[in-house]
């Protein structure tokens, strides 16, 4: 029993280390997006060792045009730029001791994306108090990925709600065509068409005869 337990502690501790170790990544939501879309970027940041971050760089995608930062208490920032001038990254920096173990930051960033953009790849590094570096550059299967966001087509989108404002349409027509002819049925069912109906027959009754006394009245 106790050679049972020992091992059962071991492997739930290596299980949480590990799950731990997984899970904290640098991200940035949302996970998808759409072409053309005004989107507000959030980078997530945990700190998963005793030391503390201190500086975390975030590198733009070509296919997103980034054009405003929120300013967050306890850290400045500086945008880099490319040759054409336009934002390509950006370098949040601790003015204090920055993100202790255990603990992570949001930092919110705003941009377009590109009409033709088919996804968007992330590339941070983070700076921990102690001097050391990751690179969050790496594909899906590395120990330490990029983010990644998905773009959805914006024509595929706009299909989607001209189908819908289709359907609704012919929902719209449907219902006044039932509406119509449910109006047709209540008047042909109604007390008023029978009444009408009796009257039309005596007028045509009270006329046949009145023709046949003139005929007889004539000859």
């Amino acid at each position: 029993m106790a050679k049972y337990s020992v091992g059962t502690a071991l492997f739930l501790t290596l299980l949480l280390v590990f799950t731990g170790t997984a899970s904290a990544h640098v991200t940035v939501a949302p996970a998808e997006t759409t072409q053309g879309a005004y989107e507000i970027f959030t980078v997530r940041v945990p700190t998963e060792k005793e030391s503390a971050t201190t500086k975390v760089e975030l590198i733009f995608p070509e296919d997103v045009a980034i054009s405003r930062v929120q300013p967050l208490p306890g850290w400045q920032y500086e945008f880099g730029s490319n040759a054409e001038g336009n934002k390509s990254s950006i370098v949040w920096t601790a003015d204090g001791p920055g993100l202790a173990n255990g603990e992570f930051g949001e930092f919110k960033l705003q941009g377009k994306v590109a009409d033709d953009a088919k996804e968007l790849v992330w590339k941070a590094v983070q700076t921990y108090a102690d001097g050391s570096i990751v690179e969050w550059t790496g594909g899906a299967e590395a120990e330490t990925p990029a983010s990644v966001t998905k773009v959805a087509s914006s024509t595929g989108a706009a299909g989607h709600q001209a189908a819908d404002t289709g359907h609704h349409a012919a929902a719209t027509s449907s219902g006044s065509s039932g509406s119509n002819d449910s109006s047709v049925t209540s008047l042909l069912g109604g007390p008023a068409f029978y009444v009408s109906l009796v009257a039309l027959i005596a007028g045509i009754i009270a006329l046949s005869i009145s023709l046949r006394r003139r005929a007889k009245a004539l000859t």
